[in-house]
């Protein structure tokens, strides 16, 4: 079975809707401050669970690091660490992309159908010096597009 089609044998791209996908940021952990940084552990983004929860993202889920002191970003997979420690622990080669008391920016993307997009919304999680909720914004999408007839 190839990956465009489902058990039903009917391509993907074709139930219902446009079969167009728009790949959004739907998880935003704005300057967190890096706590510690592992190189001997097998790897991974050790975070407090609630500052996950308040992301909405979950254990393993893939997550983006962007280091607003180096520039550097990487991908990596999230564990939860101590709750309510504010714990941001780089784990295994990428700890080698940061130092102690980087700010960073933790992002997580979503495949969104395009007629789901009117109810997609994004949450940006802004946190303290200690990585404690400060705020949590969620945010709609959506735009109103004008379609040119003509063209």
């Amino acid at each position: 079975m190839s990956g465009t089609e489902s058990s039903n044998t009917e391509p993907l791209m074709t139930r219902g809707g446009t079969g167009m996908f728009r790949i959004l940021c739907k998880s935003k952990i704005h300057r967190a401050i890096v706590t510690d940084a592992n190189l001997n552990y097998e790897g991974s983004l050790t975070l407090d669970p609630l500052l996950m929860e308040a992301a909405g993202l979950f254990p393993f889920e893939q997550v983006h690091v962007l280091n607003l002191n180096n520039g550097e970003r990487f991908e990596t997979y999230l564990i939860e660490g101590e709750r309510g420690s504010g714990t941001v622990c780089v784990n295994g080669a990428a700890a080698r992309l940061v130092q102690i008391g980087d700010p960073v920016i933790v992002l997580a993307y979503a495949f969104v159908p395009e007629e789901e997009l009117p109810q997609f919304e994004a949450r940006i999680v802004f946190v303290d010096g200690e990585n404690q909720i400060v705020k949590v914004e969620v945010v709609k999408v959506t735009r109103e597009v004008q379609v040119d007839s003509d063209a």
